[in-house]
């Protein structure tokens, strides 16, 4: 049985759900490229309106659709960065990437809530923790689009070339540039298991006030960097040195609510801490450690970054 048609409307696309098929990968460029999950979606959701917005003519014109939205997904999310340099100036503070949770502990930032589909989930692996993610921010939009969509995603300079909008050749070297910006950040090296017990080492020793416990869990060179975006009470400035930062956790675990409890949670994959008040998560905590030390603290508290999570 056929569907009749009806005048002045197009017919079901037979590709829909191959094209739908194609938004986790999507998502998964976006997230790398612009480090926020709401910015990434909404790079996925301009490339399939302006797929639909093109004759059906034209679609079938062309050869892989799929290349096809990456390669307007990517330019979009080039954009973005672009645009971002210039709205970062007015930022209140630093500016961190979006964290994202395990998961199986989504929840949606949409009005109303809800179960987040897993077609939509951003797959976890190395090249999502924040410090890969922080780096990726230092390095220039061009760069950093051809590092990601070359050394991550395995896409030819040709293919890059064609959402940079310049020759391969130069592709090739933007690759190489944010490859050696790439290599600023250490290897884990230690097990996964051995850097959750560090990480809740140093959580029950916060709550504890245990600032010579601190000090030794934290490299000499530690600096911890809060993200409060001007929503919500955070430092402007990082603090640096190992003793520094203990002793301002120390200062800000005297002063916490009663109602507030801290838990371990997976932060991009990678083990992490979150503060729990009221049954809402209002910080989410994401470590560097190396060489069995915390070399690096990274506090999300502003609101708008933190819609992924739940209370657990």
């Amino acid at each position: 049985m056929t569907t009749p048609s009806v005048p002045g409307l197009r017919p079901p696309d037979p590709r829909l759900d191959s094209l739908m098929g194609e938004r986790r990968h999507l998502i998964d460029v976006a997230y790398r490229l612009l480090g926020s999950l709401a910015e990434a979606e909404d790079a996925v959701q301009e490339a399939y309106t302006r797929w639909y917005a093109v004759s059906r003519q034209q679609q079938d014109a062309i050869d892989s659709p799929a290349a096809w939205l990456t390669t307007v997904a990517g330019r979009t999310c080039l954009n973005v960065l672009s645009s971002a340099r210039a709205r970062r100036e007015t930022y209140v503070g630093e500016w961190l990437p979006e964290p994202l949770p395990e998961p199986t502990e989504w929840i949606s930032g949409r009005p109303g809530g809800g179960a987040v589909d897993p077609a939509e989930r951003v797959t976890l692996d190395e090249s999502v923790n924040l410090a890969f993610l922080i780096v990726l921010d230092s390095m220039t939009p061009a760069q950093r689009v051809a590092f990601v969509l070359h050394d991550v995603f395995r896409y030819s300079f040709a293919e890059v070339a064609e959402i940079v909008g310049r020759t391969p050749a130069a592709c090739r070297r933007l690759a190489s540039t944010a490859r050696r910006r790439k290599r600023t950040v250490q290897p884990t090296g230690a097990p996964k298991a051995e850097r959750a017990g560090i990480v809740r080492d140093c959580k029950q020793a916060w709550e504890a006030k245990d600032i010579h416990t601190l000090i030794g869990l934290l490299d000499p060179d530690a600096m911890a960097i809060s993200d409060g975006g001007g929503l919500a009470t955070a430092f402007l400035d990082p603090i640096e040195g190992g003793e520094r930062v203990a002793r301002a956790w120390v200062e800000i675990a005297r002063r916490r609510p009663g109602n507030m409890t801290f838990l371990e949670r997976t932060v991009n994959g990678q083990p992490g801490v979150v503060a729990e008040q009221d049954g809402h998560i209002v910080t989410v905590f994401a470590f560097e450690i190396a060489d069995q030390r915390i070399k690096r603290v990274w506090a999300v508290r502003n609101p708008e970054k933190l819609r992924s999570w739940t209370a657990g």
